[in-house]
């Protein structure tokens, strides 16, 4: 088996020749000590910042060729996502209006939005915006008719440059028209409050959504790729946002039109979605989710429990702690990849990987580890 079946084979529960490795993402730190030289590849802020300042293609260039090297530098990973090449702004991008550096690392936008470099995520994040409480959502704007206007074919640079460079024999999670099933209008605070608030406008407001969503389908999903990555978050690490009862009135009908829809295109369905969402499990199989990833075992999500309970449903993509990447030793990372194997592998149904990222702060001596680990072990299984 190349890699590309070999991850097909392992979504489909059976056993292939050799268990699968795969990264959701590869933060910039880890990505510039193997290739060896700087890199805009997951380097958040870096990025956003050139993008504001009118160097798209400079970032677009580095998306393209960083990723590819990183991965072909490595040779281990059978599966790979687009999330190290990204969709980007159009050829010949230049924001209009881009917001205003006023110290060191906060900027302001022209709605007043306040954007400060987090130095843990290394992203600009949004840590004052007066617009949240702004607007009015009624369920009438969300009964307009949804347009079905193409992209500019230059968004997929990046991704398509992976497809064609890396596609032939590696399995590629790529883009789709989104997933939207828990939809936040507003924000994660008043978005969740609008849920019993006002009930109708998040019932029309997600309706809409799916229908954009699968008139997108045709242009996201690009030629090659072999599966789609959603990825939304639903839960924290004590359980899920809202009960069960809850996500099956609103977000279920939604989630399973997502997946029915993007199916058309012959294609497996994953997802990354952090915290314990043990409570929704059945209701992700029902809705057709082939693969899992983003086992935390803080969160009551490892790896041995969940293929117990859910093994036969559903595969699993995970299991190395991105705690112990970052702060452990390499001994206790290899351990902890001998335990994942012990417990993802038997039956098949399983890919190693971390339990949600090669996050910043990765020690390079602790990726490292995993990947001989792994190289060792593999094989066993």
């Amino acid at each position: 088996m190349n890699s590309k079946e070999r991850v097909r084979a392992a979504i489909r529960r059976e056993r292939p020749d050799k268990v699968p490795l795969g990264f959701y993402v590869v933060d910039y730190d880890t990505i510039e000590r193997v290739i060896e030289r700087p890199t805009y590849v997951r380097n958040k802020a870096k990025a956003q910042l050139a993008f504001w300042e009118g160097r798209r293609d400079e970032v677009v260039e580095s998306y393209k060729h960083d990723t590819v090297e990183f991965y072909r530098k490595i040779d281990l990973a059978d599966l790979i996502c687009f999330k190290e090449a990204p969709l980007v702004p159009p050829k010949g991008y230049k924001p209009e209006d881009p917001p205003r550096q006023i110290s060191d690392e906060t900027w302001e936008d022209a709605e007043g939005r306040i954007y400060q470099i987090s130095h843990i995520s290394n992203e600009l994040v949004c840590v004052h915006d007066p617009t949240i409480w702004q607007r009015e959502y009624t369920v009438e704007e969300f009964q307009a008719p949804v347009n079905d206007a193409p992209p500019d074919p230059s968004i997929f640079e990046a991704c398509d440059y992976l497809v064609e460079q890396l596609g032939q024999e590696r399995y590629i999670a790529g883009s789709s028209g989104g997933l939207g099933a828990m939809l936040l209008l507003g924000g994660m605070e008043r978005g969740l409050m609008e849920y019993l608030l006002h009930p109708e406008v998040v019932h029309a407001a997600l309706r809409q959504g799916v229908k954009r969503r699968n008139l997108n389908d045709k242009y996201y999903i690009r030629p090659g790729q072999d599966g789609v990555l959603f990825e939304e978050d639903m839960a924290s690490t004590k359980g899920p946002m809202m009960s069960p009862a809850m996500f099956r009135d609103f977000c279920f009908p939604g989630l399973r039109e997502r997946v029915d829809n993007v199916k058309r295109w012959q294609v497996q369905v994953l997802m990354h979605n952090c915290g314990n969402n043990r409570a929704l499990m059945d209701q992700f199989i029902e809705a057709g989710i082939e693969c899992y990833q983003s086992l935390q075992a803080n969160a009551d999500m490892e790896v041995a429990d969940l293929k117990a309970n859910y093994g036969d449903k559903m595969a699993f993509w995970g299991g190395v702690s991105v705690d112990s990447l970052v702060q452990g030793t390499p001994d206790a990372v290899r351990q902890e990849v001998r335990n994942a194997l012990e417990s993802g592998a038997p039956r098949g149904g399983f890919i190693l990987g971390p339990s949600h990222s090669i996050a910043k702060g990765t020690k390079y001596e602790n990726f490292m580890a995993l990947l001989d680990e792994f190289d060792r072990l593999r094989d066993r299984y």
